[in-house]
């Protein structure tokens, strides 16, 4: 399961505390683009590990919205909450804006936007019920910020527009559309890896990603179609 595991619990007086498992390699974002006092700057991961991580952080996601008793709606998804172990097997943490919502296909009203600029679905902004398509958008930018090395959540104005990454997820879809697939592939992939990557896999992330940043959400795909179309290049 690619959910970082809580061991136990501590509850005294107004004193709280959780106790999760040991997490090797600290987070996604440290490996992508982390700072120099960080473990991961200056490693860069491998193709393998990347489309690792991508597959493992769905894998955890399609558990959160498929697999329980109620639908749990992460809210957060970033590479900041996706840790690495020593295998670099991806584990989603940080539930702290986490919500359970009924399986009985009611939406989630929430009176607060959840989440970090750049990560977040455009019905938040909207004012919209909220289901479990907001982690799909999220994870979209992510799988984008993994392919490509980049900051992808950073292309969002301080009043939140995201008219930078829309036009750049406009353009890659065109050109997913026509005759210019390889070079937009090739162009996208994070340049460290000198072309050393499965391009089957890297076109596939890349729809994938695409299709999860749609406006609108009943065009997203859910999770555990996220998780069928990858597993099919592995």
């Amino acid at each position: 399961m690619n959910l970082v595991r809580l061991w136990g619990f501590c509850s005294e007086g107004r004193h709280r505390l959780l106790v999760y498992e040991f997490v090797d390699n600290e987070s996604l974002d440290k490996y992508l683009f982390g700072s120099s006092s960080s473990s991961g700057s200056g490693r860069t991961l491998s193709w393998n590990q990347r489309f690792k991580i991508a597959l493992g952080t769905a894998r955890g996601l399609a558990y959160l919205h498929h697999e329980c008793l109620e639908w749990i709606i992460h809210c957060d998804i970033k590479p900041e909450n996706i840790l690495l172990n020593r295998d670099f097997e991806p584990k989603i943490a940080d539930f702290g804006l986490a919500k359970l919502s009924k399986r009985d296909g009611s939406d989630l009203n929430l009176s607060k936007m959840r989440g970090t600029m750049g990560y977040m679905a455009p019905e938040w902004a909207l004012n919209l019920p909220i289901t479990g398509k907001v982690d799909v958008y999220s994870f979209g930018v992510v799988l984008l910020e993994v392919v490509t090395g980049s900051r992808i959540s950073s292309w969002v104005g301080e009043n939140g527009e995201e008219r930078e990454l829309r036009s750049f997820v406009r353009e890659v879809k065109q050109r997913l559309l026509g005759r210019e697939e390889k070079s937009t592939i090739t162009g996208i992939v994070d340049g460290k890896l000198h072309r050393q990557f499965d391009y089957d896999q890297a076109a596939e992330m890349v729809r994938i990603a695409v299709s999860c940043l749609e406006e609108e959400r009943s065009k997203r795909p859910t999770m555990d179609e996220i998780v069928k179309a990858l597993t099919k290049y592995t």
